[in-house]
């Protein structure tokens, strides 16, 4: 009896969530309340820098833009200042883009 009541409250909802959607908030358009995706910065940690290459190796969080799970990874920096305001063991924040081809931090801030 109860694996019945379940199920049916289960498929109501299914159901029911459609014409919810169709009454209330237009769901197709983003919230504007919220960060934008294409601004939003990742939380990271400086695990190595090396300025010869211009390069930052940062233990990220997800970048959700180019679709990378969190992970420890070296990325080229936009800019030299970039990898002269860091130093290991840094806390940052981040903006990863791909820029012809090559990953690249192209914002970043230190916490």
């Amino acid at each position: 009896m109860k694996t019945l009541i379940i199920a049916s409250v289960a498929f109501g909802a299914i159901v029911a969530a459609p014409a919810f959607a169709e009454e209330g908030m237009d769901m197709s358009q983003p919230s504007t309340s919220k960060t934008s995706s294409n601004t939003a910065l990742t939380n990271a940690e400086v695990m190595k820098v090396d300025p010869a290459t211009g390069m930052v190796t940062l233990k990220h969080g997800a970048l959700e833009n180019v679709g990378m799970p969190p992970m420890t990874m070296a990325f080229k920096a936009k800019d030299a200042a970039m990898v002269k305001q860091v130093h290991e063991g840094d806390k940052v924040k981040v903006r990863v883009e791909n820029v012809d081809g090559t990953l690249t931090i192209v914002k970043l801030e230190k916490h």
